[in-house]
């Protein structure tokens, strides 16, 4: 979610139809008051903050949103008409992590939300996850069966990592789906099971480390687990 605070109706009408074409979701804010409010039960992936607002002005709200701690480390871009050199230091020395001037094109301004998407979030620790003689490769994606690289779909792979993730613990059908499939998921559990009966083929001499707990769904062998 990407808020949008943006007094002028017209200019936020046209940034939240931009973000929702790039497949963003996003949200129209007013003012400075009514962010605070939202923020006390929503917190976005990044804020588009306008310097010239009604009430508290951006910066005096961009300083607000830093010195919270639960705020501080939302990515924000400033955007606003002056374009002084001033209000554009001022805003980057006070954590803007970018700065639009207006009048803005709307590809300019996906282009700096993805970018500073980019740099915000954080890189994933590239390690080792190992049972027996299963292997996978979390940084590169990649599973091997006793060195030799196994190909798995999407799905195959987030339910071998989630067992790997948590060796030993049991997982209901229902678990599965909604961690691999999403809460909103359909379907039936069957397709958990369709999916654990082909990843267990592939993996061949390691497939009966995915044991069938009766009665409650499956569950990872926990011994010689592994996180290197």
């Amino acid at each position: 979610m990407i808020f949008c605070v943006e007094d002028d109706h017209a200019i936020c009408d046209l940034m939240i139809y931009a973000l929702q074409s790039a497949g963003f979701e996003a949200k129209s804010i007013p003012d400075g008051s009514s962010l605070f409010s939202i923020l006390e039960k929503e917190a976005p992936e990044l804020i588009m903050l306008d310097i010239m607002l009604p009430g508290e002005d951006g910066i005096t709200i961009l300083k607000k949103l830093r010195n919270n701690t639960s705020t501080a480390d939302i990515p924000i871009i400033m955007a606003t008409a002056k374009g002084t050199e001033y209000d554009r230091v001022i805003g980057l020395d006070m954590g803007a992590d970018d700065y639009l001037t207006k009048p803005f094109g709307m590809m300019e301004m996906i282009s700096r939300v993805k970018a500073v998407l980019r740099r915000s979030r954080p890189k994933e620790n590239v390690y080792l996850l190992r049972a027996g003689h299963l292997e996978i490769n979390t940084g590169e994606h990649i599973v091997s069966v006793n060195g030799e690289r196994i190909f798995l779909t999407l799905k195959e792979y987030e339910l071998l990592r989630l067992f790997m993730d948590n060796p030993g613990k049991a997982f209901t059908r229902e678990q599965l789906l909604r961690h691999v499939w999403g809460a909103d998921y359909m379907g039936e559990t069957r397709t958990v099971d369709v999916h654990i009966g082909t990843m267990r083929s592939k993996l061949g001499s390691c497939g009966d480390y995915i044991e069938t707990v009766r009665g409650v769904g499956y569950r990872m062998e926990a011994k010689d687990t592994l996180i290197l």
